[in-house]
């Protein structure tokens, strides 16, 4: 690979890493081209973009970068893939699925939203982050509920406050 390729590959890189707010790096390394083509599939589905990287060009590219991936150039060592995704927890979720049938992908690191998570300890506290959808979704529940209880207790309450007003009224 000559200087001038590698320099356009670093310059893609970087640019996917600044249009990406959830990036993993995983190691995929031992599966066979069978399970290797399973969990390019599995990717797909999910729209998680899957590439596998050199090491010394992500390392530049996240140089690059006006992120700050913290200590995750020191887990850039043996194979290194790279996934992309728009929400935070799918790489996570195909990771543990995909590890039901074998020992890998290996979670190296991941970069969730200015959050770096590093080791694949992390990979159940990944999956159980909420997409930006889902705390959205969780919120408006939680706005509702209130008042949902107060046109409930208005309707409810409707007919004696009417008869209250009424009597009241014929007392005067």
């Amino acid at each position: 690979m000559t200087r001038e390729e590698k320099a356009i590959v670093i310059e893609d890189l970087t640019a996917q890493l600044a249009d990406n707010a959830n990036i993993y790096l995983a190691d995929i390394s031992g599966l066979d081209a069978t399970t290797t083509s399973n969990l390019r599939r599995a990717c797909f589905k999910a729209n998680i973009k899957l590439a596998v990287v050199k090491n010394t060009l992500l390392a530049k590219a996240m140089e690059a970068s006006d992120k700050e991936f913290g200590e995750l150039p020191d887990v850039l060592k043996g194979n290194t893939s790279l996934m992309l995704s728009e929400t935070g927890n799918a790489p996570a979720k195909l990771i543990k699925n995909f590890r039901k049938k074998s020992d890998k992908p290996v979670l190296k690191g991941a970069f969730i939203a200015e959050a770096v998570y590093v080791g694949d300890e992390n990979l159940d506290a990944l999956v159980n982050i909420k997409s930006k959808e889902e705390v959205i979704g969780d919120i408006i529940g939680l706005l509702q509920s209130p008042a949902k209880n107060v046109i409930s207790g208005l309707k409810s309450g409707g007919g004696k406050l009417a008869g209250i007003l009424k009597t009241l009224s014929e007392k005067e």
